[in-house]
């Protein structure tokens, strides 16, 4: 019974216990899932936050990136509006140009209707005086067949003789005059017709033209580099002089170098070579033979591309490529402070020029003119007049006879002429008397001013002389009482003559002589 009662209590205990545990466990269990759920709100809440400060630091960003994004499109907008801008500028000057040339051609077109009009006046003029004269002719016959008439003893067939005979020199007079002014008209016509000829073909060929000089320039980073130029004792600005054959100036004009010589190759040779040096930095003798003998490689492929891009833009092809590096290497000769190169390719514009004028092949001729001077890139390293050498090199890379003739015959050396050696010289003449063309000291151009205005004046019978036009014309004013008009004519040949033999000139000169009458009275 004991035992029941304690098995009792104790199974008692053990619910109680049971029941203590399940509270216990419970409460435990509650207690854990606030903490959790309070962790979870915490963890949430960061989450949150860093999000937000996520969210915040992308919107700045994003902000930022989009400043960034407008001020480049900005800066490309302005760059865009500059440069359509300068084009825009670049516009108008050459509308501005177009408009110019066309107000020129237009005063042309004007002076051209105004001597038309003048030259109609002169015909109405001339076939009213041969009216007059018709009129006149007609009252004499009626006045001398009247005389016939009244003159007694004479047969009908005398008379018709008589009549006759006067009637042939009359004839014969008004004949040889018609004969004169049909002449003189023809001389005019054809004058009038070549200077036409020629006007147009200079009017067409608008070419630009630069004067070369014996110095180039290098411009220098700093003035520590010409110490570098010149060497330990010199020993550097030597071998750059031995090596290129062009004279170095290192003076006192700041961050530059002078580079003195009268070959254009060579002295281009030094200034390739010299920047080369510059921008490597490592100067020595060994290195500047090395970089010089790479830049006269440069330049020699240089005269190559030059060649082909003046035959390209000329439009003539089948030259051969040796005879094409030979023409480039005219870019690097000069005549009179005139480039060689340029100076061809307007002669070849001219002389196609001037062919298309008179209806000939302008392809010949064109061909011909870029050709003429091709001596003058070899002459001094061949013995002959640059002429006999251009024919002589065109003859070799089969050239076609026409053009070797024209080469050779282009200063007129040749007394039988042809058409592409007459057209070739002219195109020659036109470029080469051109403003600008040639460069020319004042005091130079003083003396010869000079000089040719006493030839003139050591005539008898020159009141005044005038040079004019450059040079290209001389007027002279001759007392009309000493000289007449048959040897004002004479006068005028002869200056020619003596301006040939004693002075040297580009081009021509033309000399005109003026006699002027002037009767002078007054009504009192």
């Amino acid at each position: 019974m004991k035992e029941n009662i304690i098995f009792f209590i104790y199974g008692i205990g053990m619910v109680v216990f049971g029941v203590l545990g399940v509270v216990v466990g419970y409460s435990l269990r509650r207690k854990f899932a606030e903490a959790k759920v309070i962790s979870a709100e915490k963890m949430a809440k960061k989450i949150l936050e860093d999000a937000t400060k996520e969210v915040e630091t992308k919107k700045k960003e994003a902000i930022i990136e989009a400043k960034d994004k407008l001020y480049r499109l900005k800066s490309e907008f302005e760059e865009e509006t500059r440069l359509r801008r300068v084009e825009l500028s670049n516009m108008e000057k050459r509308l501005t140009q177009r408009e110019d040339a066309i107000d020129r051609k237009a005063d042309v077109l004007e002076r051209k209707e105004k001597e038309s009009q003048t030259r109609e006046k002169e015909w109405s003029n001339k076939e009213r005086g041969l009216k007059e004269k018709e009129e006149k002719l007609s009252r004499l016959l009626e006045e001398e067949r009247k005389k016939l008439e009244n003159i007694s003893g004479l047969t009908p067939e005398g008379a018709k003789k008589l009549l006759m005979s006067g009637l042939e020199e009359e004839a014969k007079l008004a004949a040889a005059r018609t004969i004169k002014q049909i002449e003189d008209e023809a001389k005019e016509t054809a004058a009038t017709h070549a200077r036409k000829i020629i006007s147009l073909a200079i009017e067409r060929c608008a070419m630009n033209h630069t004067v070369e000089t014996t110095v180039s320039v290098v411009p220098l980073p700093n003035e520590e580099i010409k110490g570098r130029i010149i060497g330990r004792e010199g020993r550097n600005i030597r071998a750059l002089e031995a090596a290129t054959g062009i004279d170095l100036i290192v003076d006192d004009t700041p961050e530059a170098v002078l580079l003195s010589g009268f070959d254009l190759m060579r002295r281009e040779i030094a200034h390739l070579a010299l920047d080369k040096l510059i921008a490597d930095g490592r100067i020595h003798p060994a290195r500047i033979e090395e970089v010089v003998a790479r830049a006269r490689q440069e330049i020699e492929n240089k005269t190559k591309e030059i060649g082909e891009h003046t035959v390209l833009e000329l439009g003539i092809s089948g030259i051969h490529p040796q005879l094409v590096r030979t023409l480039g290497r005219l870019k690097y000769r000069t005549s009179y402070g005139h480039n060689v190169l340029q100076h061809s390719i307007e002669t070849a514009y001219i002389a196609g020029l001037l062919a298309s004028e008179l209806g000939l092949d302008a392809a010949v001729f064109k061909r011909a003119g870029l050709l003429h001077d091709i001596g003058k890139a070899v002459d001094h390293e061949v013995e002959g007049t640059h002429p006999q050498i251009g024919a002589d090199l065109a003859r070799k890379f089969n050239e076609h006879a026409k053009i070797v003739q024209a080469i050779a015959d282009h200063h007129g050396d040749d007394p039988q002429r042809t058409i592409e050696a007459v057209i070739v010289q002219a195109a020659d003449a036109i470029s080469g008397s051109r403003p600008g063309a040639r460069r020319e000291n004042l005091e130079t151009y003083i003396k010869r001013m000079t000089k040719l205005e006493d030839v003139a004046a050591s005539f008898g019978g020159v009141s005044k002389t005038f040079a004019i036009q450059a040079g290209r014309e001389i007027r002279i004013m001759v007392d009309c009482g000493e000289i007449n008009d048959a040897q004002a004519a004479t006068m005028a040949r002869d200056i020619a003559k003596r301006i040939e033999q004693e002075l040297e000139y580009p081009g021509q000169i033309k000399v005109t002589v003026i006699r002027e009458m002037r009767a002078v009275e007054y009504a009192k």
